[in-house]
C-alpha cells in the first residue's frame, strides 16, 4: 500500500539558495502536522506538493503519483486551504465555491450542489449570497476551506486554517478537521504554527528547521510509549520505596518532599507499584502518567538540531575546514 505522501530526497533551490534539502520520509497518516520556525521551509514544500515549484533534485509523490510527472492527477485529489486571502471580493461565496468545483472537474450541476453543501458545513450558509469582500476574517477563514473540499478531495492541505479565528470559531474549525479526519474518507496535512491545533488533530508530525526535516513524530506511537513514565506523590515514611521500585528495573528519582519520578520497563505493572506501597503501610496520594506534549517534542527538535550542528562546526574547525 502507497504511503499517503513520499518525500524522496526532495530539494528546492531559489536561485543560489537551498529551500529544502534532501528530505526523506514516507507518511501515512489520517493527519500529519508540518510544523517549524518561520522560514523553515513548510509554505515551499507545501507549494512544491502542488506544483507551483520544481525540485532541483529528488522528487515526492501523493498516493503514488509523482509530483514531476502526474501533476494533474495530483491537483484532481487535493484540496488546498491557503493561508493568506485567494477570494474574489466581487463575487458571492456560492459563485466563488462553485466556480472552485468545476475548476477541480465536477459538472456545472453537481458543482453547484456541492457548493451549497459545503457553504453550510463550514457554517456560511446563511451568508453563502454575500459578496466574499464584506466578509469577516474568520468568515473568509470559513469560504477558504469550503472551496478546498467541495470536490470532495482524498487529501485536504490545511496552512494556517484557525488564522484570525475567535476561540468559539477555532474550536468548530477543529472539530470539523477532527470529524474530516474520523470520517475516513480523507487525509489531511495541517500547517500551523500553533503546536496546540497540531497536538489536538494529528497523528504524525514532521519538524523542518533551515530546508532541512530535523525530526519525524507518530504521536500515536510516542503517546503510548511515554505512558511509562509516572509521576508520583506519596504520604508516610517513604524509606526503601524507591530502592524496591528500582529492584523492579524501574528508574526511579526523587522530585522534592514525598514525590517520585519514575520510568517503568515493559512488562512491569502498576499493580507491582500498589504491592509496594501497601508492604511499607505507604499511600499514594497521586499517581500521574505523564507524555511529553508536542511543545516538549518541538522544542526538543530544534535543541538538538542547534547541538548537531555546533558539534559539526566544532569539527571543521578541528579538522582545518574553518579557517581563512
Amino acid at each position: 500500500m502507497n504511503p499517503v505522501i513520499e518525500l524522496a530526497g526532495l530539494s528546492v533551490r531559489f536561485g543560489q539558495r537551498d529551500i529544502l534539502k534532501n528530505l526523506n520520509c514516507k507518511l501515512g497518516g489520517k493527519t500529519i502536522g508540518l510544523l517549524g520556525p518561520n522560514g523553515a521551509g513548510k509554505s515551499t514544500l507545501i507549494n512544491t506538493l502542488l506544483g507551483f515549484y520544481e525540485p532541483v533534485a529528488g522528487t515526492a509523490r501523493i498516493f503514488g503519483n509523482d509530483i514531476r510527472r502526474q501533476a494533474n492527477a495530483i491537483r484532481q485529489v487535493v484540496g488546498y486551504m491557503p493561508e493568506n486571502d485567494a477570494l474574489i471580493a466581487n463575487m458571492n461565496a456560492v459563485s466563488y465555491v462553485r466556480m472552485m468545483a468545476e475548476i477541480s472537474g465536477l459538472p456545472a450541476e453537481a458543482a453547484l450542489e456541492r457548493a451549497h453543501e459545503s457553504l453550510f458545513y463550514v457554517g456560511l450558509g446563511e451568508a453563502r449570497y454575500r459578496m466574499l469582500g464584506s466578509y469577516s476574517l474568520g468568515m473568509k477563514q470559513m469560504a477558504k476551506l469550503a472551496q478546498a473540499i467541495v470536490h470532495g478531495p482524498r487529501l485536504l492541505i490545511l496552512d494556517e486554517p484557525t488564522n484570525g479565528l475567535d476561540p468559539a470559531a477555532r474550536l468548530r474549525m477543529i472539530k470539523m478537521i477532527s470529524e474530516m479526519r474520523d470520517s475516513g474518507e480523507m487525509h489531511i496535512v495541517l500547517c500551523s504554527h500553533l503546536l496546540r491545533d497540531v497536538e489536538e488533530t494529528c497523528q504524525e508530525v514532521i519538524i523542518l528547521k533551515q530546508g532541512e526535516m530535523v525530526h519525524y513524530s507518530n504521536l500515536e506511537e510516542e503517546r503510548k510509549a511515554n505512558k511509562r513514565f509516572v509521576e508520583v506523590e506519596t504520604v508516610g515514611n517513604d524509606g526503601g520505596f524507591a530502592e524496591a521500585v528500582e529492584a523492579l528495573g524501574a528508574e526511579c528519582a526523587p522530585a522534592g518532599a514525598g514525590r517520585w519520578k519514575m520510568v517503568f520497563p515493559e512488562g512491569v505493572e502498576m499493580r507491582a507499584l500498589y504491592r509496594i506501597a501497601a508492604e511499607r503501610d505507604l499511600q499514594l496520594r497521586r499517581l500521574n502518567y505523564r507524555r511529553d506534549s508536542l511543545e516538549d517534542i518541538f522544542l526538543k527538535a530544534m535543541e538538538s538540531d542547534r547541538i548537531d550542528r555546533m558539534k559539526a562546526a566544532g569539527a571543521m574547525h578541528k579538522n582545518g575546514h574553518g579557517k581563512a
